[in-house]
């Protein structure tokens, strides 16, 4: 089975858990393991909220409004992808350093945990039109006697 969607949404808190539950709601629906669906589910929120609180970009004089989130399910894999128009990260191009925070550090803690959540994960910046790119992928397990499994 193969299933994807793609939100344009708000840079407001109010659209992390609105992603989160569509997510949580499509992975459901196609019979995807609770607990892969939980830790895929925290690591979207984390890129979520990231976009939200540092996705605008003030000093271009631009309204960055909006952030956008793509998942795809396909076959035996969830690819999720969180794309901003911000400044991006202030390394520029290609991979970027995720630091482990303080464990009582109430900010910086959100890269690291999508890290540790999914299988492959690619932080960076989007090429030519500024903004950040945080995309992850996970291994997906089902429910025991789900019939959706035909690819």
């Amino acid at each position: 089975m193969s299933i994807w969607w793609s939100l344009h949404l708000r840079r407001e808190a109010a659209s992390v858990p609105l992603a989160r539950r569509l997510l949580i709601g499509t992975m459901e629906s196609a019979g995807v393991d609770p607990d892969i669906s939980y830790d895929l589910s925290v690591a979207l929120s984390e890129a979520c909220a990231n976009a939200v609180e540092h996705g605008g970009d003030a000093d271009r004089g631009e309204p960055t409004e909006a952030y956008r989130v793509t998942a795809y399910l396909d076959g035996e894999k969830c690819r999720i992808e969180v794309t901003d128009s911000g400044p991006g990260f202030p390394s520029g191009r290609g991979r970027v350093p995720v630091r482990p925070a303080r464990s009582d550090a109430e900010h910086g803690r959100g890269l690291c945990l999508i890290e540790e959540l999914a299988d492959h994960v690619h932080i960076g910046n989007s090429p030519g039109r500024g903004g950040a790119v945080v995309s992850f992928d996970k291994m997906l397990k089902w429910r025991e006697g789900v019939p959706l499994l035909a690819v």
